[in-house]
């Protein structure tokens, strides 16, 4: 049995969770409203305060699904509940960003700005000039803003100048050294 896709989820209070045909699931809370179309092949019931996910067989196919469609009831959950937010750190000589209305611009080291548009139900929030905040209660298109802003300007290993994640390592290289 799936370690993961058997565990009930909670229901918090203030939510609200509508199962539909095809496994179509809406989830109402303080924070929005989250829909989703889940596998039908999997079986979701909802009990007064919990959701429990059962799969039909054990085939492997069975297996990888159910531990994905409780994790993806939990995510919509927990983003109509609290949301998700991905912190990003801008380093460089140079490098900044700045906000206008709903468009994030990067001054990046390239011979233009690099403007970006937030997607709906996504919002950027900037603490001072290279710390962007990528806020919202879907954690795939959160996650998925966020990849794209540090893909303009990755970072490097030699002096770490580029788009890292707060709580991303670099992996630091030595320079090359002169001739004796």
């Amino acid at each position: 049995m799936s370690r993961i896709g058997r565990l009930p989820i909670a229901i918090p209070a203030g939510v609200t969770v509508e199962i539909a045909e095809n496994n179509v699931v809406t989830v109402k809370g303080p924070k929005g409203t989250l829909t989703k179309e889940l596998p039908t092949e999997m079986e979701i019931k909802k009990d007064v305060d919990t959701i429990v996910v059962t799969r039909p067989n054990d085939l492997k196919k069975m297996k990888s699904l159910h531990g994905l469609t409780r994790t993806l009831i939990n995510n919509m959950v927990v983003g109509v509940t609290e949301g998700y937010k991905k912190v990003l750190e801008v380093n460089g000589v140079g490098y900044r960003a700045t906000k206008s209305g709903n468009k994030l611009t990067l001054s990046l080291g390239y011979s233009h700005p690099v403007e970006m548009i937030d997607p709906e139900g996504v919002e950027t929030v900037l603490e001072g000039q290279n710390k962007i905040t990528v806020q919202g209660i879907d954690k795939e298109k959160v996650g998925q803003y966020a990849a794209e802003i540090r893909d303009k300007r990755r970072p490097e290993p030699y002096k770490g100048k580029g788009i890292k994640y707060s709580d991303e390592v670099i992996r630091r290289k030595v320079g090359k050294t002169g001739k004796k």
